[in-house]
């Protein structure tokens, strides 16, 4: 089923680990439900007569009663793929688990990058720019070693010469170097999924981003499947195809024409999104009114108090105050199962975001704060439009290097357009710097972990840096809720739970939860 090879490296990809006939056992969980007899298991399934078999499963399946095929799980093991592919398409869901790589912490291998199927003067202008590109990389960290040293010593003047100290200052310096990295370098990850989201992968396979690298790798993982379980193929249907019928964005965006005729709303899409973020990196536009007193109301309800037992105050602080609420200091992170801490799912609040591809690629892994992200031609433009990290900005000669090789790679993308490359093989020439902009929305719950995580001082710089947005933005249009949107030493603190900061030996250097939010400084 994979799509014909086009990559330096085939996608490899393996499973680890598998359930034992995740086909029979969803027929089984499907029949448990009407079964007399208590639980129905697979091997009673495998017994019995493989017509019956067949036609529950595919019965249910056709009925949409997909919660039977989620009892089976697969963990696969993946390399050779890129990041582009992981960006647009394995991890732009919510039901997966993953563990890949870092960029942040591991410097990168020159000869690891997909290739899509070009020829000719096309595939040598491709080439040259990912090597151009990854030897920027590595010239960048050469570069950065001053002005990091110089962060880091104002921060820590004990440690610059210790082992630990070099260790963080050689991650700093790759953190902010791979920013000029193409999308289209590999990595290799851990990638865990039920048998249903397996199914839609191979359903989607074909939408709009990566769409060959995609098959390619997605028909991997179903042969895999399928090889291990043969009668899955009787409820696997076909991939949509990439058309106007199969796909609603290509649907919608040919009513604007293509080529020269779509790029031009690019530009003014930009330009439009950045004016409303008013200067932030995330900006709050929409939050439901009276999400205080909906959380307030919501405890009540849970405790069966009514408003003169209990106020709307002390109700918030019983589920939002680590002081009251236990829960919400432990690295288990119960609040999902918590009935109190449950109240805070009814609260809502939705953002504007820009950051760039590789700041988004760890945002996106916040899988409970879902966005909608754009199709390859809205971030794909003529123009250079990227985001440059602030160690970068605050050196001239750092910032000029940087701008010029961004001018370069927006050449070679104009270059190959010209040549007549399709996007999708083109955008893998892009950087990580490329920016991106989506509309994010999420739950106080949910809001309230991501920013948990995300407020710390040893978060990657962008996403710090909108989190801190966010948090000052809740706390603007509901201060009883936004007062407890704090990093882990902050909810620590509230608590009187020692030390602080849970780090251990990663701890900032800094006693943040001394800090009101708007004193916030990162060292870089």
């Amino acid at each position: 089923m994979a799509a014909h090879e086009f990559l330096s490296a085939p996608p490899q990809v393996r499973v680890l680990t598998l359930l034992d006939r995740p086909y029979e056992t969803a027929v089984a969980a499907a029949q448990t439900c009407y079964s007399s007899r208590g639980i129905v298991t697979a091997q009673d399934v495998a017994d019995g007569d493989p017509e019956t078999r067949d036609r529950i499963a595919r019965g249910i399946y056709a009925g949409g009663h997909h919660t039977t095929f989620q009892h089976g799980y697969v963990q696969f093991a993946l390399s050779n793929v890129s990041r582009q592919f992981l960006w647009t398409f394995l991890h732009s869901h919510t039901f997966y688990n993953s563990e890949q790589v870092s960029q942040r912490y591991v410097p990168v291998a020159p000869e690891a990058f997909a290739v899509p199927p070009l020829t000719g003067e096309a595939q040598a202008v491709y080439m040259a720019g990912v090597e151009a590109q990854i030897d920027a990389y590595r010239r960048l960290v050469d570069l950065l070693a001053p002005s990091v040293k110089a962060a880091y010593a104002q921060r820590f003047p004990n440690r610059v010469d210790s082992r630990a100290g070099a260790r963080q200052m050689q991650r700093k310096a790759l953190e902010v170097a791979r920013y000029v990295l193409p999308v289209a370098m590999f990595t290799c990850l851990y990638h865990t999924v039920s048998t249903l989201t397996v199914l839609r992968y191979w359903r989607l396979c074909q939408q709009p981003g990566a769409p060959l690298e995609t098959r390619a790798v997605v028909g991997r993982m179903v042969d895999a499947l399928v090889a291990a379980d043969p009668p899955l193929a009787n409820v696997l249907e076909s991939p949509l195809p990439p058309t106007a019928e199969g796909m609603p964005e290509l649907g919608a965006l040919a009513a604007f024409g293509s080529g020269a005729d779509a790029q031009k709303f690019v530009g003014s899409f930009a330009r439009e999104f950045d004016k409303a973020l008013g200067g932030r990196v995330s900006r709050l536009v929409a939050a439901k009114p009276d999400n205080a007193a909906l959380v307030a109301q919501a405890v009540r309800t849970a405790l069966g108090l009514p408003r003169a037992a209990l106020s709307d105050a002390d109700a918030v602080a019983l589920a939002l105050s680590p002081a009251h609420n236990p829960h919400l200091t432990g690295a288990l992170n119960l609040t999902t199962l918590s009935r109190l801490s449950r109240a805070l799912y009814h609260a809502h609040y939705t953002f504007y975001k820009k950051l760039s591809h590789t700041a988004d690629s760890q945002n996106q892994r916040h899988r409970m704060t879902p966005a909608t992200r754009p199709v390859v031609s809205a971030y794909l433009g003529d123009a250079p439009d990227y985001v440059t990290p602030v160690l970068i900005r605050q050196d001239v000669t750092l910032q000029r290097f940087y701008d010029e090789t961004m001018a370069r790679i927006w050449e070679r993308l104009g270059h190959l357009k010209r040549l007549g490359v399709p996007d999708e093989f083109r955008a893998y020439l892009l950087p990580n710097a490329v920016t991106v902009r989506l509309v994010e929305s999420a739950d106080l719950s949910n809001l309230r972990h991501k920013l948990a995580m995300r407020l710390c001082y040893n978060a990657q710089a962008e996403i710090w840096r909108a989190a801190v947005d966010e948090a000052q933005q809740v706390r603007a249009v509901d201060p009883a809720l936004g007062r407890y949107l704090l990093p882990p030493c902050g909810l620590r603190a509230l608590a009187d739970e020692r030390p602080h900061c849970p780090e251990g030996e990663r701890y900032c250097g800094v006693p943040v939860w001394k800090l009101e939010l708007e004193a916030y400084e990162r060292w870089i």
